[in-house]
Formats: C-alpha cells, structure tokens, sequence
C-alpha cells in the first residue's frame, strides 16, 4: 500500500484530511519486552544505607476538615508523615485503614519494594485508584521516616539526584470558555509562575469527539502561539476527547504550530488507538496518568504507543513503582514526565520524584503552592522565572506546621 491507500485502510476514508502530517505505521514492537522486565525488577529502595532492622511499629491515619496525612513510627521511634490526596481521600481512607495499613505493621521498612508487591498481591482485585491511593500515602510516609533516619532525601532513597531545580509547565483548565476568555486566564497564570511551558485543554474530555464548545479547539490552538511566540514551549492535553481519525486531525493543527507534546488522545483505555494516533503523527504522545496496570505500561512503553511517560505518584502507588515504570522509559529511550494530583503536597513529591529521573523530561507539571502549613530549609517551594529548587533535606524536606498536625484527629472506623 502507499500511504494514502494505509491510512485509509487503518482510520477510514474521513481521516484523509490529516495527510500531510502522518507517517508510515509500525506493528512491531519497537523495544524488547525482555529488558523492560529486567529494569524494571532491579531494586528501587536503597537497603544499604540502612545496616539495621527498621521495623514498623503503628501506621496511623489523622484527620482535620479536608486534610489526611499518614504517620508511621518504629519501634525505635522514628517518626515520618505522608500526606495523601485529599481530593480522594476522604472516601478511600476505609481502604487504607483496613486493606493497607495492617500489610506494613512489623514488617521491615528495608524491604519496602516487597511490602508494596504484598499489598497488590493480597489486594489485586482492587486495582485502581481504590488501592493505589491508600498504598502511595503509607510508602510516602515510610520514605520520609526512612530519609530522616538516614539524613537523605527522598530522592537520595530511590536514586540519584539529577536535578537541582525544576523547570514548570503552567498547567490550566478552561474547558467551557471560549478560546479569547482561556487565553486572557492563560496569560494571568504565566505572569504569575513565570513558566517557559504552558499546557492547553483542547476538546471536550472524554467526549467522543465534541469540543467544549464549537470550534474553540481551533482557534486556541493558533492563538496561544501567537500570543506567546516561539520561546515558548507549548504542550497539549485532550483527556482522551478523541476517537483514532479525529485525533490525528487535531495533532496535525498542533504539529503546524510546533507543540511539544500531545496528551491522551484518545480515552486512556483506548490503547490500539492511541497506538494509531501515534503512528499517525510526529508529535510525541504523552500518556499514562490514568494507567494502573505496570503491565499496560510496558505494552504502551514496548510498542510505541506513547513517547512521553506519565505515571502519577498516587493513581499509580507511589514512588517505587512509579520509579520502576520510568526505569523501563528510560530503556526504551523515552522521557518521563509525571502527572501530579494530590491537593496537599503532590507538587513537592512530584519534584523529589522528578530529581532522581535521569530522563525526566524538560518542563513538570506545576498546580499552585502547598495547600497545606509547610516550610523548607532548601527550598521556597515556590516558582522563580519558571524553576522550582528541589528541597534537599532529609526525607520529604519540609516541614509542616506542628500546630496544624495538632489538629487532626486519628481516625480508625
């Protein structure tokens, strides 16, 4: 076949519109599923640093309002905190309380990579967000004990740190406005982070095809560069807006206007047509933050479905998987850039996370300050001229306001 008779073939005579921009498909797999697997079952948690027995005590979960954190104690008496996401952790904590927190107690914090491997084994049925949560907000907990025994960050405990300060991405969300309304709201939030990166919303999400509202996908995309000009770096989201035809339609408006990435094309579960869309454009697809399964991961990662990795380190159970996923990225030669949730303090995990990356990307996702009471003695945690220092002190590297821990009560129903 030529291109012209392949494309229609794979998406139909109505996705002759993007030719111009596409190319040739592979079904090949493209990286040997035999490496991904040995990178990715290396140890994460550097053991050595702890010659002695860490075995956990108590797991308590507390709250106040809206705020859940996790505190894990020795029985030496050590002490760490990991704060969850308080977006869904007031209707998943039964889950941590009964499901995740008993698999910690006297078990061994050295051998934190195995205790996560039992919590999925006695809890595979709950795959998803209902598990992945819980068990992200414990292992935090537990890594920031662990830092502060052995006076090492968290990035220091799952690698090594690559990175001192963090370049952003001015993340936003206004779907349901028109094109000139996003981009006068688009503009405010640059001034205010000063980023060298936007992300935009285009389509409808999850919408089979609709936009948010007629035409605004067309004309936001020119519009932002215009607005912005060449320096800036600009990267694309639809929340999986799209079918395989339309999606490379759309990709096509955004490689004409030089986007660096295009995300979730098609509904995250689509993998076959995300593949497509893939396959049918040079702009990177990014993808992952919806995934749960390690095993979709390295078929996406193995076949070329995304070029762009984007675990999250609560959808998808915290920072050891999460660092398994980007090893088996960075073997197949691809960058990782994580998908941050989480309201309290997703953004300061996400730059540990993103320090020991050896092949993080070039600009992370930024959601505003700490929600949350806590300072640092390494960092400000705040945006300047778009770069974010990385905290560098023991365990998460922050500390949060005792008088606001003080507050929370612990819960146990």
């Amino acid at each position: 076949m030529n291109r012209r008779e392949l494309i229609k073939a794979s998406l139909g005579a109505g996705a002759i519109t993007m030719l111009g921009c596409s190319k040739v498909p592979s079904n090949e797999p493209v990286v040997e599923y035999d490496m991904l697997d040995e990178t990715a079952s290396k140890p994460v948690l550097k053991r050595e640093l702890f010659p002695d027995p860490v075995i956990i005590a108590s797991l308590e979960l507390l709250n106040y309002g809206e705020s859940y954190m996790v505190r894990v104690r020795s029985k030496d008496g050590a002490t760490g905190y990991g704060v969850c996401n308080n977006l869904h952790a007031y209707y998943l904590y039964p889950v941590l309380i009964h499901k995740v927190m008993p698999l910690f107690i006297d078990k061994d914090a050295r051998d934190l990579d195995s205790i996560v491997d039992q919590v999925f084994k006695e809890n595979y049925k709950l795959q998803g967000l209902a598990l992945w949560i819980p068990l992200a907000s414990a292992e935090i907990a537990v890594l920031d004990m662990l830092g502060r025994m052995a006076g090492k960050s968290i990035t220091n405990l799952i690698g090594d740190r690559h990175h001192e300060m963090i370049a952003i991405y001015q993340a936003n969300n206004y779907r349901g406005r028109t094109a000139r309304e996003s981009i006068e709201r688009i503009k405010e939030n640059v001034e205010e982070s000063q980023a060298k990166a936007l992300k935009i919303k285009v389509g409808g999400r999850m919408s089979n095809n609709a936009d948010s509202l007629p035409g605004r996908t067309e004309e936001l995309i020119p519009l932002v560069r215009e607005t912005f000009g060449r320096d800036m770096t600009l990267y694309a989201d639809s929340n999986g807006s799209y079918d395989a035809a339309r999606g490379i339609e759309v990709g096509c408006m955004l490689e004409k206007y030089d986007y660096a990435f295009y995300e979730e094309p098609c509904p995250f579960d689509w993998l076959e047509e995300t593949k497509r869309v893939a396959d049918g454009l040079e702009i990177p697809i990014a993808g992952g933050e919806q995934e749960t399964s390690m095993r979709r991961f390295r078929w996406m990662i193995a076949n070329g479905c995304i070029q762009v990795v984007q675990p999250d380190l609560f959808y998808f159970g915290g920072m050891i998987r999460s660092t398994r996923v980007a090893r088996m990225a960075e073997a197949a030669g691809l960058e990782v850039i994580p998908h941050i949730s989480g309201r309290g303090l997703g953004n300061i995990y996400n730059l540990l996370f993103v320090a020991s990356l050896p092949n993080a990307g070039a600009h992370h996702e930024f959601k505003g300050n700490p929600r949350i009471p806590v300072e640092s003695d390494t960092s400000s945690l705040e945006s300047k001229q778009g770069e974010i220092v990385v905290p560098t002190g023991p365990g998460a590297g922050i500390k949060i306001d005792p008088d606001f821990i003080a507050k929370h009560e612990i819960t146990t129903i």
